[in-house]
């Protein structure tokens, strides 16, 4: 493993950034953002990418850079896409990004990046089995890490739960949209943390996404077998993971 990588988050609002220390996850420089393109077309946040890492400095071409992205990923081409352009969907996207960068990467989802990295640095460290991370925001992303191992684009969010895809239902966005307290959302999250422990048994929830800052006044709602915690690194995530798994 180097010692330094660059790690990449793109969402469909920011675009952050920043050099990591990749044995510890600490952030060399500090985390530089840009605005997410209008629409999310590929060449536009392809340049954005370009001009972030500009903006770090003194990046070489021998430092490693991750990048992590809202999609599923199979053999570097973007599956889907969530709160960017439709374009992305079925695009060579890893191929695309190197040869505008002039480098190799590693291009990875970005809930399975966040998970990555609380296995190793954040909630999840200890954790011998299987431990999974949600991310609530716009939609539900879902990271299994099992032994210390990714299994890679578990989109777990999209599970179907009284009779609709559950994200619409149990996302942050859904919260906000119809202006449930957080009683009434916690009901909705109780469904679906339910029925992940019970298909999946895992030793450990990891609620990330930015309301996992306000985890006190919904996870103690929740009844559960599985221990349900909030993510120790928050917005750095996607940045430190998507290091660390360029740096491996």
């Amino acid at each position: 493993m180097t010692t330094q990588a660059v790690g990449i988050d793109i969402g469909g609002t920011g675009i952050k950034g920043a050099v990591v220390d990749a044995r510890s996850g600490a952030l060399v420089t500090a985390r530089t953002k840009l605005p997410t393109p209008p629409g999310g077309e590929p060449e536009a946040i392809v340049e954005t990418v370009i001009e972030l890492i500009g903006r770090l400095g003194g990046i070489d071409k021998k430092t490693p850079v991750g990048v992590c992205f809202p999609a599923a990923i199979v053999d570097g081409t973007t599956k889907s896409a969530a709160n960017v352009s439709d374009a992305w969907i079925g695009l060579k996207a890893e191929r695309l990004f190197e040869k505008a960068l002039g480098r190799p990467i590693h291009f990875v989802n970005d809930a399975d990046a966040a998970g990555v990295a609380e296995q190793r640095f954040g909630a999840a460290r200890k954790v011998k089995g299987l431990a999974i991370l949600t991310t609530l925001g716009t939609g539900i992303g879902t990271a299994l890490i099992h032994g210390g191992r990714l299994i890679p684009n578990a989109e777990l969010g999209h599970l179907e739960i009284d009779g609709v895809d559950y994200e619409t239902r149990a996302a942050f966005s859904a919260k906000e949209r119809e202006e449930l307290s957080w009683v009434e959302w916690a009901e909705r999250l109780q469904k679906f943390y339910s029925r992940l422990e019970n298909l999946l048994y895992p030793e450990l929830f990891i609620v990330g996404g930015g309301v996992s800052k306000h985890a006190a006044r919904y996870l103690p709602l929740l009844e559960l077998r599985t221990p349900i915690v909030p993510a120790e690194l928050r917005n750095n995530a996607g940045i430190m993971g998507a290091a660390a798994l360029a740096a491996d």
